[in-house]
């Protein structure tokens, strides 16, 4: 069995930074398939350009660009191409930096595909940080992993507890973004009253239904600008803003950059 030694991932690294026993890698993934293989760290993977499959030995997940999966140490996979072209950004943790934030305490094992939307929101962020790279953005991104571990914590724990049958239909409408989100469209498909939902959408997705909906868009919005295969008109469309106005202030609200600037950083 292989294993991954500190930064070393399948493919050509494209760029590092490393401080305070983290490690940020940018892989352009060159082999169709990897071998079985588990890392010595940690590691986040975000992916930047074309599809990847991730295999364990329980799970096959296919990744495409904004998606975002968490590996623990000890975990046995390998990657597979799913497109001609794929690359992946890589956030490692050393076990000195787990223990040094009581990290390790949290009870993570094998690999999570990180789908919550304010999880994901926390690593466009840290790459974007990487981006920025001045005097703040260590610091940063220190403060954005902690928050990071703390906010998967949480979900953890709501994924744990006992939920009423609506919560999960609620979260395959509310997934996807093709579809019409108004308060009173959901409370007829839920068949609840829409002030319930209201009032109980916070206790079991962690934020109003405005907040959460709006960061699924943004998020998708993302994923499209790191394909750059789409103009702004058309990524603000697809992603259901009312116009390029509403899109800009709701991208800026959460980045504080307009999404041009946020494709400048990342070309």
């Amino acid at each position: 069995m292989e294993i991954s030694s500190k930064g070393k991932y399948y493919g050509s690294l494209n760029s590092e930074m490393s401080f305070n026993d983290i490690l940020l890698t940018k892989y352009d993934y060159n082999e169709d398939r990897t071998p079985w293989h588990y890392h010595e760290n940690p590691y986040f993977m975000f992916v930047l350009y074309g599809n990847m499959i991730d295999v364990n030995k329980k799970n096959k997940t296919l990744l495409s660009p904004g998606n975002l999966m968490f590996t623990n140490w000890q975990e046995i996979h390998y990657g597979e191409k799913h497109s001609k072209e794929a690359g992946g950004f890589h956030l490692e943790l050393e076990k000195k930096w787990l223990k040094e934030y009581d990290v390790s305490s949290i009870d993570i094992e094998g690999s999570l595909h990180l789908e919550n939307p304010f999880i994901k929101c926390l690593m466009n962020k840290v790459y974007l940080e990487t981006k920025i790279n001045d005097s703040h953005s260590l610091s940063s991104i220190e403060l954005l992993i902690l928050d990071i571990f703390n906010k998967m914590k949480n979900v953890q724990l709501e994924a744990n507890s006992k939920k009423p049958n609506w919560v999960k239909k609620l979260y395959e409408l509310i997934i996807d973004t093709e579809v019409d989100y108004s308060l009173s469209y959901l409370s007829k498909e839920l068949n609840i009253h829409p002030v319930h939902l209201s009032r109980e959408f916070h206790k079991y997705f962690g934020s109003t239904l405005g907040q959460y909906i709006r960061q699924l868009k943004l998020n998708k919005a993302i994923a499209l600008i790191l394909t750059k295969q789409y103009s702004m008109t058309e990524i603000c469309y697809k992603c259901g803003f009312y116009d390029q106005s509403h899109f800009i202030s709701n991208f800026k609200s959460i980045y504080k950059v307009p999404p041009t600037k946020f494709l400048r950083l990342i070309s």
